[in-house]
């Protein structure tokens, strides 16, 4: 696999779980840090899917 594909893959991995982190606090299930602005906020909800749909194109982009 050569270098670019490797930050694809790299970089779909970190958005996939920072998109988890986004929507897990502004859902309320992930109160951490407690002083955190984006918990119980529900546009971070949307920027979370968003935000892993994202990450998982660059995954499958990363594998073709």
């Amino acid at each position: 696999m050569g270098g670019k594909r490797q930050l694809k893959l790299l970089g779909g991995v970190i958005a996939c779980l920072l998109g988890l982190l986004w929507a897990g606090q502004g859902s309320g299930i992930v109160p951490y840090p407690a002083t955190s602005p984006m918990i119980n906020q529900s546009p971070w909800i949307l920027y979370g899917a968003l935000l892993f749909v994202v990450g998982l194109a660059l995954v499958w982009w990363s594998r073709r």
